[in-house]
């Protein structure tokens, strides 16, 4: 393990020592410590020990299987899981993202692409800059990232999934033009077969909900033949 873990410490729960080295050597070069497990027991027992920033998990692991880790891990704290799984099946990846797991990811992986899904969970759930932004805001609309919560005047809205996603990308990134593909793409992470018009679908639920006025929107603006963008003025910290 690294001296300095500036970015704090990733838990690998995988009974694989070979791959378990490999992700630790790409994990500290990006700046984390790591340590492991090898089995979903003491997988259980780490994350009690190190409170780690991320636990990336096998599922077939001895003693306790990992889809048990997860359960417990989501039950007991907020730590985002990241699951490696040699188990592909459409139905398994479902499964372990209805369990609570930020992400899938399946073996054989590329290291590089399992880099950016773990950056990109770390910035969505717990952002590791001490001065970014734990609330958005644009005229009496707040996003508290910190607490997944989102208030109009002061009132919760009552989100789905799908559309928190959406107002979460749109907002991080106030003024910028999403494509629908892109979009889709942080909707559907895993390259599931759906249109775009699924976008363009959860965008007008979005809006009945926040917009005084859907026709006429003052926050999910579209950019016409490309996508969507958040209005930028008067955006800012909370």
């Amino acid at each position: 393990m690294s001296q300095l873990a500036p970015r704090g410490t990733i838990l690998i729960v995988e009974d694989n020592k070979e791959t378990a080295f490999l992700l630790s050597a790409y994990l500290e070069r990006e700046g984390f410590q790591t340590v492991f497990a090898h089995s979903g027991r003491q997988g259980l027992e780490l994350v009690r020990q190190y409170d780690p920033a991320l636990v990336i998990l096998d599922l077939m692991l001895p003693h306790v299987d990992g889809w048990e880790v997860c359960r417990e891990v989501m039950r007991t704290s907020d730590i985002p899981t990241l699951i490696l799984s040699a188990r592909g099946e459409p139905h398994e990846r479902i499964r372990g993202l209805t369990l609570g797991a930020d992400d899938y990811v399946v073996k054989p992986f590329s290291p590089g692409e399992l880099m950016a899904r773990v950056n990109n969970i770390l910035r969505r759930v717990r952002p590791d800059s001490p001065d970014k932004s734990k609330r958005l805001s644009h005229l009496e609309l707040v996003l508290d990232l910190r607490k997944r919560q989102v208030t109009l005047r002061g009132r919760e809205v009552s989100l789905t999934p799908s559309e928190y996603k959406l107002l979460e990308a749109l907002m991080t990134s106030a003024g910028r033009t999403f494509l629908r593909g892109e979009l889709l793409e942080h909707l559907y992470p895993h390259g599931e077969a759906v249109t775009e018009r699924v976008v363009d679908v959860h965008i007008g639920k979005l809006r009945q909900k926040i917009e005084d006025d859907p026709a006429r929107p003052s926050y999910i603006l579209t950019s016409r033949g490309l996508g969507y963008r958040f209005a930028d003025r008067g955006a800012g910290e909370a």
